[in-house]
């Protein structure tokens, strides 16, 4: 019997798919249950153990689909975080939403893709739906703006930073001739807050601009920047012959959940016609919520904008989204493939997404996000925000009263930052411990961060079927934990 006659009934479609979900789902279930909470305990060490005693990852035979699957499916389970578990609370890191899973088995079973019509018709057809939704929210025009459905905060700076260059040198032919522009006209230089994600750094490197060409922009007392010292730190870079391409303001520190003040950036850009990208990857959810959406006010006059839905959206990874407000934005980006997309066939009709991307092949992860927008709405997802951020506000208060903790500041979203305070010895080595030994016996994943040097730990609130008595018994866990490194030598 050959290979292909084993397979269980073919290579794809729906009905070959039903005995092998019955497995997955079992081996989830079983995998679950030895696991015993939000990871596996015993570190590092344990789960390369566990993973390698199934076997080889490449046997001169297989073993067959269903041993395959059910095997590797439990001990992947069994060794895996499972962010629907109230105790993990490290990062941003959500449970998918059920459906929305779902909705992502559906894209994998059909593997369009979204660089020719041909590949992806429906897919083309979603993502430009919900593109068109998710731009209306953010308050530009639906009939004008565009974007695309990217791999997550990290590809939306990059792509928006790709395109600030182009639009700042006035070449919309794309890299190559933008290129040699950069020598003739100066440096260039990205002007973004001190706490911005390192993405941004990095995207210039990648871009050839150079990771030193970020100027960092001094922040407030709340870790806001100052659109005093941005205006003047692009000023100061036009009369040393620099060219500044893109201010990038952050809707959504990693760690605090900072929302720098938009209006202000916005009005700073304006006066000096340098493209506005605001960075909403982790803040961008606050739109769903009527109570939050005030934050971001001032977004809508961004240039583009980055949000990724695998935060606040509770999608499976991966659902980031870029958005310019016009589409001729874009035309960097464009490119003629006789296999993909001829001009006759674009003319009549059949026009893929292949100058949205810089990836080629691109799964229709709009899909999932589809399915969930339709099945929620807005006030939907909006409750799930607020639930989350009412979790985050009991936990700083919880923390406030603890007479072994201290808070570092009020959150503004889902992210509360604290520590615990020993009586004595160094509170950044009880803190960095402590986490270990949560971690090392599987009964907490809690967060890691530094200010000034000094190490605090953080809670990263984004299960909405967490409650209060969860917050508070992992808030336990971590006093707990923080007496136990008293005694230890």
């Amino acid at each position: 019997m050959t290979v292909s006659d084993r397979l269980a009934g073919g290579v794809g479609g729906p009905e070959h798919l039903r005995p092998l979900l019955a497995t997955a789902l079992d081996a989830l279930g079983k995998g679950a249950v030895q696991r015993d909470g939000p990871l596996p305990a015993g570190g590092p060490d344990a789960v390369t153990r566990a993973v390698a005693d199934v076997g080889e990852a490449l046997p001169s035979g297989g073993v067959g689909e269903q041993q395959a699957l059910s095997e590797l499916a439990e001990v992947f389970t069994a060794s895996a975080v499972d962010p629907a578990d109230p105790a993990c609370a490290a990062h941003l890191h959500a449970p998918p939403l059920a459906v929305a899973v779902a909705a992502d088995l559906v894209a994998s079973t059909l593997n369009s893709s979204l660089d020719s019509w041909d590949q992806g018709p429906s897919g083309t057809v979603v993502e430009s739906s919900v593109l068109r939704a998710l731009a209306e929210l953010v308050g530009y025009h639906p009939d004008a703006a565009t974007g695309s459905i990217t791999s997550g905060g990290t590809e939306s700076n990059l792509t928006g930073l790709l395109l600030a260059r182009e639009h700042a040198l006035g070449d919309a032919a794309g890299v190559a001739p933008a290129a040699s522009g950069m020598r003739e006209r100066g440096p260039m230089r990205v002007f973004c807050s001190a706490e911005a994600h390192f993405s941004v750094a990095r995207a210039a490197g990648v871009l050839g601009i150079g990771e030193d060409s970020v100027i960092g922009v001094p922040v407030d007392d709340r870790h806001r920047m100052d659109p005093a010292a941005l205006e003047s730190s692009i000023v100061e870079a036009r009369e040393a012959g620099e060219v500044p391409i893109a201010v990038v303001a952050t809707a959504g520190t990693t760690d605090l959940g900072v929302i720098d003040p938009l209006v202000g950036i916005a009005d700073v850009a304006e006066r000096t016609g340098v493209w506005l990208h605001v960075d909403a990857a982790y803040g961008g959810g606050a739109l769903f919520s009527e109570r939050l959406t005030p934050l971001l006010r001032g977004v809508r006059r961004a240039d583009s904008v980055a949000l990724d839905l695998h935060k606040l959206g509770w999608q499976p990874v991966a659902a980031g989204v870029l958005l310019t407000r016009d589409r001729a934005l874009f035309e960097p980006l464009e490119r003629r493939v006789a296999y993909l997309n001829t001009e006759d066939d674009e003319v009549a009709g059949y026009r893929g997404l292949l100058g949205r991307s810089l990836r080629t092949t691109r799964r229709p992860d709009a899909f999932k996000i589809a399915v969930t927008l339709r099945a929620l709405g807005r006030d939907g997802l909006g409750e799930l925000v607020d639930r989350c951020h009412d979790l985050a506000r009991h936990a700083a208060s919880h923390v406030s009263a603890h007479p072994r903790l201290e808070l570092y500041r009020d959150p503004v979203l889902t992210t509360v930052v604290f520590r615990y305070l020993p009586e004595h010895g160094d509170p950044d080595g009880r803190n960095a411990k402590l986490r270990r030994r949560l971690l090392d016996s599987g009964r907490a994943v809690v967060g890691r961060t530094e200010f000034g040097d000094a190490v605090w730990l953080k809670l990263t609130v984004l299960n909405p079927r967490a409650t209060e008595a969860d917050i508070e018994a992992l808030l336990a866990d971590v006093d707990a934990a923080g007496q136990k490194e008293k005694a230890t030598p």
